[in-house]
């Protein structure tokens, strides 16, 4: 028994210096931009979630840290996305603005965090799932009960009117497998791309964790195509602008070009002559790994100096978007 009573002792001696270290660490990244900061939604804790109008019958609704919107029409709201934090929630803040019935809603992408609170939806009569076909096609795969099966799909671009205003919907492939919707009320000037641009913000792992880079560093043009004042992002604290689009862009190609310069300019035999000297030249994959190592560390040493004063986030995920961005320039530029 003291033998045991000595074991959980030492354990938990271990575990709080263990934890200790823990915060010891995360006390080393850089808190949060003042500026990101004073932009953060007040939160009314009993509710969960705020309601902004951005004109032209468009509120956004948001947790601080999921975004969602909806579109008040004379003869019915549309909804865009019904995220798991607070998706229970929408049919009654949309109840506080209007009392038009919920027609219609959109589905950005097939990403649980985004469509998971549809579930509150279900009891809607005649409602309106509107989603990409291959979305639909995944959803049906995955059979989950909170997200909601859409019922008129479309393969590219969907055009959608209800009491005078329009909706334009439009496939992209910058994020999920199963494609990506930007969706634009044009007379509101409003734009939401979920998962692409995070106003104040560097981009979520591995730039909001693409499968298909190369389209993630198209999808900025693409959007600074459209003629808007207000965008949203799916994430986090505040609308956005073309100007958060502008620096994210700016941001995202800063990371390739200098993860291109440096992984063209790395002499693999240099940088792995240490590690040759170590352990000889029987073990590759580590001897690579050493390469790709030296080339990550050198361009987050390059790349953080240049961008820790102008977004939020960006050493808590740099070295991911590094990783992502060496992958692409490796074996797909």
């Amino acid at each position: 028994m003291k033998t045991l009573i000595s074991f959980l002792t030492l354990c938990a001696v271990l575990g709080s210096q263990a934890w200790a270290q823990s915060s010891q660490d995360l006390q080393e990244y850089v808190p949060v931009l003042p500026s990101v900061k004073a932009s953060f939604w007040e939160i009314d804790p009993k509710l969960g979630y705020a309601v902004k109008s951005v004109g032209g019958g468009v509120y956004v609704m948001s947790d601080n840290g999921w975004q969602s919107a909806f579109l008040v029409t004379d003869e019915g709201v549309v909804v865009f996305d019904a995220p798991a934090s607070f998706g229970k929630s929408i049919p009654s803040a949309i109840s506080k603005v209007t009392d038009k019935p919920v027609k219609m809603l959109i589905y950005s992408h097939a990403h649980k965090d985004h469509i998971g609170g549809s579930a509150a939806f279900q009891s809607i009569k005649d409602l309106k799932i509107v989603a990409l076909d291959t979305v639909s096609d995944f959803l049906k795969e995955k059979r989950d009960p909170n997200r909601l099966l859409p019922n008129v799909t479309f393969k590219t671009a969907k055009t959608i009117t209800l009491g005078g205003k329009t909706v334009e919907l439009t496939r992209h492939d910058y994020h999920s497998n199963d494609g990506d919707l930007f969706i634009y009320v044009p007379h509101a000037k409003f734009l939401m791309a979920i998962d692409s641009v995070t106003a104040g913000y560097a981009p979520f792992q591995g730039f909001d964790i693409t499968t298909n880079f190369h389209q993630y560093m198209k999808v900025f043009d693409a959007l600074l195509a459209y003629n808007f004042d207000t965008f949203v992002g799916g994430h986090l604290t505040n609308i956005g602008t073309r100007q958060d689009v502008e620096i994210t862009k700016e941001f995202t190609m800063d990371v390739y070009n200098t993860v291109k310069r440096i992984h063209n300019n790395m002499d693999p035999a240099a940088a792995t002559a240490d590690a040759v000297k170590a352990i000889g030249t029987d073990n590759e994959f580590l001897l690579f790994k050493v390469l790709l190592d030296k080339i990550t560390k050198d361009s987050v040493k390059d790349l953080q100096p240049r961008w820790i004063d102008r977004l939020a986030g960006v050493d808590v995920w740099l070295e991911s978007h590094v990783r992502t961005a060496l992958i692409y320039v490796r074996w797909d530029d």
